[in-house]
């Protein structure tokens, strides 16, 4: 086994002009300062997905990305007090491969900054068997913390949680997967 956690990375949002990229892109840039991980996407907008769901390819895709992953990391919106939809369709799209991962959020939106969404998503992850990190990065009136290039104002004051939070998840991560490889989850109740 490597030492290398995989982490996947989720985005929450297939809108058209999303601001889900400028907050993935900041977030990617200050990964690569950390080491012990590689990041695969995970994007709504390249699956196809309608009002039953993704498609088989789609649900494949998802499927491949989630069994390989070691940890979850996912960056949100909150559209009117919850998730958006195509997260949504990615989460329940299958069911085995959450089980015993950990599950960080990055959330954005106005004044609540996406928790509400989180918390929601807390829940659901909970009926995953996922571990959800307590530790969140929350960024309230997000449009307004990054320039027109999507450079974040004050990049010290948003770092210190991400840095947190991802030390966290990649502790789980090992602990996890660790535990993962000793006995299998859905065995441990049987």
């Amino acid at each position: 086994m490597t030492d290398t956690i995989t982490v996947a990375l989720i985005y929450g949002s297939a809108r058209e002009n999303r601001f889900c990229d400028t907050v993935v892109d900041w977030v990617l840039s200050e990964l690569r300062a950390m080491k012990g991980f590689a990041v695969v996407r995970l994007d709504p907008a390249e699956l196809v997905i309608s009002a039953r769901g993704p498609d088989a390819a789609s649900v494949e895709r998802i499927e491949a990305v989630l069994t390989a992953a070691d940890a979850i990391l996912i960056v949100t919106p909150e559209y009117n007090h919850g998730y958006p939809a195509p997260l949504k369709a990615i989460i329940d799209s299958t069911f085995k491969p959450w089980h015993a991962k950990p599950v960080a959020f990055v959330s954005y939106g106005g004044i609540s900054g996406g928790l509400r969404a989180v918390e929601q998503l807390r829940q659901v992850f909970a009926e995953l068997h996922a571990v959800t990190i307590r530790e969140t990065v929350s960024l309230a009136h997000a449009w307004a913390l990054f320039d027109s290039a999507g450079n974040p104002f004050r990049p010290a004051q948003m770092n210190g949680p991400l840095f947190t939070m991802m030390a966290r998840l990649l502790w789980w991560a090992h602990t996890l997967r660790r535990a993962r490889s000793e006995r299998n989850y859905d065995e441990a109740a049987a």
